[in-house]
């Protein structure tokens, strides 16, 4: 302590390094040239699909009668092409997936929201499909949650899921559509059915090279026979029938 107070210098040069902050080694990082990402190889092609099955191809249809409806549709709901073309071809290839009619689907999408996928009912009922997502709420879970709802691939899908399981509980399409409209319980569908049919007749004669002028109206078809009376659990179901339920 004298030596410093003697020699202030020497104290002086001991503070400066005290306080003196180690320097630490920098090293430059250089980007790639950008000639040098473009020239990157590609991923991996995919494995080759198996071959389709008769029933597969039958059910995806050819590209020439997915674009006569891709056309047709888009023309009939005023939706941009490239719109109509993903709708057609996500219908489509559900279809295949899960063993339904891709024009059943179309059919009840038009019907149901005009191809417009944020369509809601007043009962909430959401999407392309009109799905009540509160109702089948688990079968979005692996799409990201409810607000998949709105999701058009999402929505045909789950919907497309539903009225699979109404068809095949039912034991027939027109059974199907109307436990799809919530009408199960019910006397009558109010048509409804009808005009998901006759959409889907027009579709069929549009997939098959027929000229049908977008602006047809759907002839709903003949009234089906009377449904046998329901059991007593499902009169206990109240409320305004609902599509998607």
């Amino acid at each position: 302590m004298a030596v410093l107070f003697v020699r202030p210098d020497l104290a002086k040069a001991l503070s400066d390094s005290l306080n003196r902050t180690p320097e630490v080694e920098t090293v430059a990082v250089t980007a790639p040239p950008l000639t040098a990402l473009m020239d990157a190889p590609a991923a991996p092609a995919p494995a080759a699909a198996a071959p389709l099955s008769a029933e597969e191809k039958a059910l995806l249809g050819t590209q020439k009668q997915q674009q006569l409806v891709t056309t047709w549709l888009s023309k009939r709901y005023r939706v941009a092409g490239d719109a109509a073309n993903m709708l057609v071809s996500t219908a489509y290839l559900t279809a295949r997936e899960i063993k339904l009619d891709p024009l059943l689907i179309l059919a009840v999408m038009s019907i149901e929201s005009g191809l417009n996928p944020f369509a809601e009912s007043p009962m909430g009922a959401q999407g392309l499909m009109q799905v009540m997502s509160k109702v089948h709420h688990e079968k979005f879970q692996d799409m990201g949650g409810l607000q998949a709802a709105l999701n058009p691939v999402a929505n045909i899908r789950v919907g497309a899921l539903i009225l699979k399981d109404y068809v095949t509980r039912g034991g027939s399409v027109e059974a199907g559509l109307k436990s799809y409209v919530g009408a199960a319980a019910f006397e009558t569908d109010e048509g409804y059915g009808g005009k998901v049919m006759g959409e889907y007749n027009l579709l069929k004669q549009v997939s098959a090279g027929k000229k049908v002028p977008p602006v047809t109206r759907v002839m709903a078809a003949a009234p089906a026979k009377p449904a046998a009376p329901v059991a007593a659990a499902e009169k206990s179901v109240s409320g305004t029938q609902i599509a998607g339920l």
